[in-house]
């Protein structure tokens, strides 16, 4: 058995029956067709976003291929082919560092760059699908795709690789095209209030206070286990909204180009009272209700239990399901 400890980030103290890391695409496609890539199996990037609730009878692949290209560029825009292994915030830290604009505000996101083309990730206004040229893949079957960016079925926090179906597509390079030319998305949360206490704007000061916020927020995970934000914003019609305000008058929310509205879900947790609350040893945050914590010791199953009480007590108060964006590993 092989300790999956470093592998999540929620602590979970779970097992793999095989463990395996591959370095480059040949490296990948000589495991499948050697027959080393058994069922059952799961790909995981830095296990940011996934709750284990028990011991993994099957393979866990893990990509270590790395590297950061620029594949083309002009005086606008730069594009960029970066590895799958590659950490998330070192990707996000190398485009402030070069003044490439778009990726400041997803500063800080736990996990890796193929991961984050999986699900959608996203913070403060910002969508890595907004970033994203292309996804390049290879399939059980040995087999290289690249799939375009408007192929993936990018939407709020999903993509077309988390379906069932793509469970057996890899993620091994993504490319993204970020701008050369000064822009910055800073409407949304408290970022404008904390850039008042900086005399310049630059992109490096967007990413301190992007860090600021989520550090002032967020708990890390080497001192407590998280997975980051748990639940999903819902969204909803405009005439749920709508009801809603009238018990609730000072509702936070955001509106949407289609006409739906997006109700922050820490909002309506923390309504509900449970910020600071446990349940055994796995509690919700005292600083952001988004946040599920394992206080020590936890199981995946004790973290499941108090989120499904969460979204009991959500449902109840508003009549809104909250759903995780955690993925629950069986």
């Amino acid at each position: 058995m092989y300790s999956l400890l470093p592998y999540n980030t929620f602590g979970i103290d779970v097992s793999a029956a095989r463990f395996l890391e591959y370095t480059s695409v040949e490296e990948l496609k000589k495991l499948i067709v050697q027959g080393a890539v058994t069922t059952p199996f799961l790909h995981i990037g830095g296990g940011s976003n996934l709750l284990f609730t028990k011991d993994y009878d099957g393979l866990i692949l893990h990509s270590r291929i790395e590297g950061i290209e620029v594949t083309e560029e002009d005086d606008r825009s730069v594009s960029v082919r970066v590895g799958a292994g590659v950490v998330w915030d070192d990707f996000v830290a190398y485009c402030v560092e070069h003044g490439w604009y778009g990726a400041e505000n997803l500063s800080l996101i736990p996990g890796e760059v193929g991961a984050s083309a999986v699900q959608n990730i996203g913070a403060y206004g910002v969508e890595v699908k907004d970033l994203i040229t292309a996804v390049e893949t290879v399939n059980i079957q040995a087999e290289e795709r690249v799939y375009l960016v408007e192929e993936c079925g990018y939407t709020y926090r999903n993509s077309i690789f988390k379906r069932p179906e793509n469970k057996a597509t890899f993620v091994t390079y993504v490319r993204f095209r970020l701008s050369k030319e000064e822009h910055y998305t800073l409407d949304y949360g408290t970022i404008r209030q904390e850039l008042e206490k900086y005399p310049s704007l630059t992109l490096s000061v967007v990413r301190k206070v992007i860090i600021d916020i989520r550090e002032s927020k967020l708990p890390d995970p080497k001192v407590m286990g998280n997975a980051g934000s748990f639940f999903m914003n819902p969204i909803v019609p405009k005439e749920k909204l709508e009801a809603l305000q009238q018990e609730y008058p000072h509702i936070p929310y955001y509106e949407l180009a289609d006409g739906r509205v997006k109700i922050p879900a820490g909002w309506m947790i923390d309504q509900c009272g449970w910020k600071g609350k446990a349940l055994g040893p796995a509690a919700v945050h005292d600083k952001q209700a988004l946040v599920l914590v394992n206080r020590g010791g936890a199981k995946g199953s004790d973290i499941i239990a108090l989120s499904d009480a969460v979204r009991a007590s959500v449902r109840e108060k508003f009549g809104i399901d909250i759903h995780p964006e955690v993925n629950f590993i069986n």
